[in-house]
């Protein structure tokens, strides 16, 4: 059996592209999604046509226990788990006096304790080859500490999210397990899209941002741990 990868929030943009760019890789993947079950569908057929087992599953990953069942389900089902992509990460732009504790909590919920409660129930899975990969989506910029007030609650989980894989690198070094982060600038998804901020010029493309996550999970970079990859165009240098 070939090796196995999770990641979240893969039924279509971002998530879909890293997950098809997983199975071209030859991993057998899971297609996971809250709502989504059409498009998700559709992904995982795309993904089986390129010779892997794929698998769909559904999870609302802000609540621990459906967190640990994902990974729980992606284990029994494919026999392991040696790569999670944390993508999931819902986005608010609101000036932040104007935030209200829902959207506070959701904010947080899905950008950094969605990843916290997925890779802590991961982690025995990961730890067992000698080969474990965790890439995180971040935010380009996020780590540069500066104010945004109108996305304040997004950028502070995003940074959040950077200490916390930081943390986790550093625990996990020696044990072959690398965990990064890939920092997305303005892609051609985004809700907001301030193309005149971008030094290049230009969006990026899906492809792009999934192929920054594949060098993180090459064996090639064994050597590379607690980084972080922006994917940005030159944006906020």
């Amino acid at each position: 059996m070939g090796r196995v990868a999770l990641v979240t929030g893969s039924a279509q943009g971002i998530g879909r592209a890293i997950v098809l760019a997983l199975a071209e890789q030859g991993f057998d993947v899971v297609v996971h999604y809250r709502q989504s079950h059409t498009q998700a569908e559709q992904t995982r057929q795309e993904a089986q046509q390129r010779g892997v087992r794929a698998i769909a599953l559904a999870a609302d990953i802000t609540q621990p226990e459906a967190a640990r069942q994902l990974i729980q389900r992606t284990a029994e089902q494919l026999g392991g788990l040696q790569v999670l992509v944390n993508n999931v990460g819902d986005y608010l732009k609101k000036p932040i006096e104007q935030v209200s504790l829902e959207e506070w909590h959701r904010m947080l919920d899905s950008n950094l304790n969605a990843p916290f409660y997925l890779t802590q129930a991961a982690l025995p899975y990961l730890c067992q080859t000698g080969y474990g990969r965790v890439v995180n989506l971040g935010f380009a910029g996020a780590q540069h500490l500066l104010a945004r007030g109108e996305i304040a609650p997004y950028v502070i989980a995003k940074t959040g999210l950077i200490l916390y894989s930081k943390a986790l690198a550093l625990r996990l070094a020696g044990q072959g397990v690398t965990v990064n982060v890939v920092a997305p600038g303005v892609a051609e998804n985004s809700l907001s899209q301030p193309l005149t901020q971008i030094p290049m010029g230009r969006l990026a493309r899906l492809e792009e941002v999934a192929r920054a996550v594949l060098f993180f999970v090459d064996e090639a970079s064994n050597y590379l741990t607690g980084q972080v990859l922006e994917v940005a165009g030159g944006w906020n240098l």
